[in-house]
């Protein structure tokens, strides 16, 4: 029960991420740090264990590594290249591969989204929560495509497919 527990946490972390993101094109520290902290916990209630605890750390390691070269050359923001490996953490080595398909199918249908609405919809006729994603030349917030690469990897996760059997069919 406690891992489901820490697993809700990850899934509001992650979708607040997304959605605070979406509005200001940022994604807070601290919600990328509260998602690293809570993994500690939840990998000793999931039962986790040393080794593969290990390989999940790994995992968050070199993708660290991967985000922090991205954000040095300019291709993703601090709080995106900070977000992956917070969310790798969890996910872990058996999920990489369907965190990236989920993570790019994410961002290429935002993107599209985003390019129609900002060519069609002016930024001063948008909503409040909208006007700064709509202006022309802004970022994509990416906190929404890493949210939904996040949520398609996490069945498997050791970590989080506890979670997902509280609703049946995928646990």
């Amino acid at each position: 029960m406690l891992a489901i527990i820490f697993a809700t946490a990850f899934v509001i972390l992650c979708l607040q991420a997304a959605l605070r993101d979406m509005v200001t094109l940022t994604i807070p520290n601290w919600m990328n740090l509260a998602l690293l902290a809570l993994f500690v916990p939840a990998a000793f209630a999931s039962g986790l264990g040393w080794t593969l605890a290990g390989l999940h750390l790994l995992t968050a390691l070199a993708a660290f590594v991967v985000t922090f070269g991205l954000y040095a050359v300019g291709a993703f923001g601090g709080g995106d290249a900070k977000m992956i490996p917070a969310v790798l953490i969890w996910i872990g080595p058996a999920g990489v591969l369907p965190f990236l398909v989920g993570m790019a199918f994410g961002g290429g249908i935002l993107a599209l989204v985003l390019l129609m609405a900002r060519k069609y919809v002016p930024a001063p006729l948008a909503p409040p929560f909208a006007e700064k994603i709509l202006t022309r030349n802004a970022g994509i917030p990416y906190g929404v495509a890493i949210a939904a690469g996040a949520l398609l990897a996490m069945p498997h996760s050791p970590v989080l497919s506890e979670f997902l059997s509280l609703f049946g069919e995928f646990g």
